[in-house]
């Protein structure tokens, strides 16, 4: 049974009702960001119950130590950890001396919390009745600021009802915070300074081990009945706290609010020594903006990003709520605004994974954010992985590779491997073939070539070097095999000759070799300078070629399909469909020894092959291999409902296709893996954007130009798009009985639909219904 408390609604996620047992799931739902920091939807106020707190800075993190029960060669040194950040959104309540604490009140009414899609802000509300009888009604808000996003704003009022009150507001920020996950219960910060300077608070602290300096910062200014007040405050420090106490007389049915803003400086963007000048800085742009004033700003700029990256639905608002959930959450974890950042798999949510880079950024995150930012924003993220290329080198050196070939990190935060374990570590290398898949698809989306001579053919040269010498050459098969993988699929370990593995290292061998050929005939000086750098000769690329033109691909010619691995047909063959639905999921209910030894597949595999290289194989060849291996994959992996989605709208299986939508867009919502409380799953998201647009919009590059082959759900009354290609916004908009695009901008646009050749004019909206 999935949880299903979530009340529907278009723009909003609404939560009614209080449930302590739901705290944690919703601290991850309601999560807000701004790209540059993130945290976990806490409360202000103290809380005793079961809780997650979390905030997180962007690009901060703590080298935590290994833990396994034994020391292997090429092991990792470190498991890299998203860090826990102190503290600065608490705001202790206490009503007569009594400490407002959701989990210990008489009774709590009336609970409302809303993550505001829309406009990029979390409130909440309730009344509740504390141990002492006092009864109170409270109003929350917050956000993060997209256009200050060092900053975050909290406005909290609390009226008591039925009795005059002594109220204390107490804000304060807290350095003396762990990590969840923590492997060895590290001390993960050092504090150098706690200060405070008229209204304002600062705790001067930097990471051990990797020495990221920080300033969290605070002001807080009371009212009463919406009249600023002039409270002195008692302060309290300590080593790593400090606290403002606004203590009040409110009489019955009067509004006592605090305004707190809070956030973060970082030594990434400011010098060591000047992050509290920099904190001021930011307080006073606050100050002048004003709550209210920064609230506009708030709303404005998510206009700006639902103005390109909306998808609207009609008739169905659970999938319209699920859709811009996930564009929401996306936008909240990376707007393309620094380089030096990546899409960590739970954004700001949570701390499992650890790292902030997995091959999810190439494979399901770079379409998303070509069409809703920019070209820009894409190479942005392809030169992250350049600027890693060195550190790709060692990482395979470590593993004995030679010659300059490359493995990029299953996990990283600085092009290290920090992810310890086995078998994804060292087996799950076809990561590396989704980074050299991401070039093509994005010169293929942009038809901007100018990336790979100056810098992707350097990747993609080693990323060759790297399959050439993992293959191994089988004199029983007389081709060339890779031995000891993991797909896709982790819930198949050290198999070999893993299908979609296989294939890829075929197609990165010889996509390297089509643009080196075509570098060296049409960009003199960047070849050269390219062979100089890494030595290539032309015996080495003949090896290469060998290797591609004889790779081992396992197939059955009773089923007539490609197998998963060697092996796969040994397997207790039972579908998904007679397993007994007790079990599920399997991952938390089945040893891993039972799981190993099983036919289930945790995620698309062959099929996320069909996905990447559709256009290489027929639509029956796709229609065989999804009626086989479907029917074993038990999709408890974030990533693996999108891409069925999208072939099952290939193949014309609407009612599958919507199915598998509503999965992928409501996988936390609904917590079909019940693990949402450990956070969201945050880069799987941009394939529910895909699985719309490339799904249900049929979107494709054919010969050079868009194209689309619009179907659509039959729950649905019609559905939209904006996507940016080559710099042209273009709008699609398909219902039961048509599909419509509107284009921005002063050229036409030639466009497929149905296969069909059309000429869209600029302004003008066409209908191409058939």
């Amino acid at each position: 049974m999935n949880q299903d408390y979530i009340k529907p609604d278009q723009w909003s996620i609404i939560e009614e009702g209080f449930d302590a047992s739901r705290v944690k799931s919703s601290e991850s739902l309601f999560s807000i960001g701004n790209g540059a920091m993130g945290q976990r939807a806490n409360f202000e106020e103290q809380y005793s119950g079961p809780t997650f707190q979390g905030s997180y800075i962007a690009g901060v993190y703590y080298p935590d130590k290994t833990r396994v029960g034994w020391w292997k060669n090429g092991y990792p040194e470190y498991f890299a950890k998203v860090l826990n950040a102190p503290n600065w959104i608490g705001i202790n309540v206490k009503v007569n001396g009594e400490a407002l604490d959701l989990f210990n009140c008489k009774s709590v009414e009336d609970f409302r919390r809303e993550l505001n899609m829309k406009e990029g802000w979390l409130s909440r509300s309730f009344k509740a009745t504390l141990q002492n009888d006092v009864q109170v009604a409270v109003k929350t808000k917050r956000f993060l600021s997209l256009d200050l996003d060092e900053l975050g704003a909290i406005r909290y009022e609390i009226t008591p009802l039925n009795t005059d009150v002594s109220i204390t507001f107490s804000p304060y920020l807290d350095a003396g915070i762990t990590n969840e996950d923590t492997n060895w219960d590290d001390k993960f910060w050092d504090v150098s300074r706690v200060s405070q300077e008229h209204t304002q608070a600062f705790i001067e602290a930097k990471t051990m081990k990797t020495n990221f300096h920080t300033c969290t910062f605070m002001e807080s200014q009371v009212f009463v009945n919406d009249v600023f007040v002039v409270v002195n405050p008692e302060i309290e420090t300590t080593s790593n706290t400090i606290v403002f106490s606004y203590s009040k007389d409110i009489k019955a049915g009067e509004t006592y609010k605090i305004e707190k803003f809070g956030g973060y400086t970082v030594d990434r963007n400011h010098e060591k020594s000047q992050l509290v000048s920099a904190s001021k800085e930011v307080l006073s742009k606050a100050r002048d903006l004003g709550f209210l004033g920064l609230l506009e700003k708030q709303m404005h700029a998510w206009g700006n990003i639902w103005d390109m990256a909306d998808i609207t639905i009609d008739g169905d608002v659970r999938a319209q709520q699920g859709i811009r959930f996930n564009i929401f959450q996306l936008n909240q974890t990376y707007l393309g605004k620094d380089s030096r950042l990546n899409i960590g798999p739970k954004g700001f949510t949570g701390e499992k994974y650890g790292g902030s880079t997995y091959w999810d950024t190439e494979a399901y995150c770079i379409p998303f954010y070509m069409a809703t930012k920019n070209q820009s924003v894409a190479r942005s993220l392809l030169e992250y992985r350049y600027n890693h290329l060195e550190r790709a080198i060692e990482n395979a050196g470590k593993l004995g590779f030679t010659n300059g070939a490359a493995l990029y990190p299953m996990v990283t935060m600085n092009g290290e491997e920090c992810h310890n374990e086995w078998e994804i570590t060292f087996e799950e290398i076809h990561r590396n073939g989704a980074i050299a898949f991401a070039i093509y698809n994005y010169y293929r989306y942009t038809n901007d070539y100018s990336y790979i001579p100056e810098k992707g053919l350097e990747v993609l040269i080693g990323i060759a070097r790297f399959w050439q010498q993992r293959a191994s050459f089988s004199t029983d098969k007389n081709k060339y095999v890779i031995l000891g993988v993991t797909g896709p699929n982790e819930y198949e370990n050290n198999v070999n000759n893993n299908w979609y593995t296989n294939y890829l290292a075929q197609w990165c061998i010889l996509y390297a070799i089509e643009n080196i050929n075509k570098v060296e005939s049409e960009y003199h000086s960047d070849y050269s300078r390219i062979m100089n750098k890494t030595k290539l000769s032309a015996p080495e690329i003949e090896e290469w070629q060998q290797v591609a033109d004889n790779m081992y691909f396992p197939y059955s010619e009773k089923h007539q399909v490609f197998l998963q691995q060697d092996g796969f047909l040994d397997k207790d063959l039972v579908t998904v469909a007679d397993l007994d639905q007790s079990q599920r999921p399997i991952n938390q209910k089945w040893s891993w020894d039972r799981i190993l030894r099983s036919p289930y597949i945790k995620q698309a595999d062959v099929l996320q092959g069909f996905y990447f290289f559709e256009d290489q194989f027929t639509q029956e060849n796709l229609e065989r291999h999804f009626d086989f291996y479907e029917p074993f994959t038990v999709h408890e992996s974030s990533l693996s409902p999108c891409v069925h989605s999208i072939q099952a709208a290939k193949l014309d299986r609407m009612e599958q296709a919507y199915t598998f939508y509503l999965r992928t867009s409501r996988l936390d919502l609904d917590d079909y893996n019940k693990e949402v409380h450990e956070g969201l799953h945050i880069t799987s998201m941009a394939g529910t954007w895909m699985s719309i647009v490339e799904g249900f919009g049929g979107m494709r590059i054919v010969e050079n130009m868009l194209s689309f082959t619009p179907k659509i759900p039959k729950q649905w009354q019609g559905y939209s798009f904006k996507i940016n290609f080559r710099n042209q916004i273009l709008k699609v908009y398909v219902t039961q009985q048509e599909t419509t695009f509107e284009l921005e901008g002063n050229t036409e646009l030639q466009i497929l639909v149905n296969g069909k050749l059309h000429v869209i004019a600029s302004k003008k909206i066409e209908n191409v219904s058939e």
